[in-house]
């Protein structure tokens, strides 16, 4: 596919990618993907990132229920990053993060320390028993 080869992959076969909240203009979370996962995520309209932890692919929500519908794919001047515009499904307001919050980004640095700006929306023990 012509479109994937357009792509800057770093020296490990990732992109990183941002995952934007389309309504609201959040950022909820940075991910890689591979391009086997942004292949399958311009195939499914969801998310598909690749776990460098895990080493594979990872959908987004799999153990969750927390889905990520895509409704736009961009990518950045150089080629070597990606933004996703989605839906944050599974959980009303949308839980992106591994935490319980809407976002990954719910700490700011407040002079010399880290403070927590968003609450818990739900118990990831809950999330992940499923």
């Amino acid at each position: 596919m012509e479109w994937l080869d357009s792509i800057k992959w770093d020296r490990d076969g990732l992109v990183p990618v941002i995952a934007q909240e389309a309504s609201s203009g959040d950022v909820l979370m940075f991910a890689f993907m591979n391009r086997e996962a942004l292949a399958r995520t311009a195939e499914l309209g969801q998310a598909v990132y690749w776990s460098r932890s895990r080493q594979k692919l990872w959908h987004k929500g799999e153990e969750s229920g927390h889905f990520q519908q895509v409704h736009e794919i961009r990518v950045d001047c150089d080629a070597d990053v990606l933004l996703l515009k989605v839906t944050q499904l599974g959980h009303e307001p949308g839980i992106a993060c591994h935490t319980g919050r809407h976002s990954c980004f719910f700490r700011k640095l407040d002079g010399t320390q880290w403070l927590t700006t968003d609450p818990v929306l739900e118990d990831p023990e809950r999330i992940y028993r499923r």
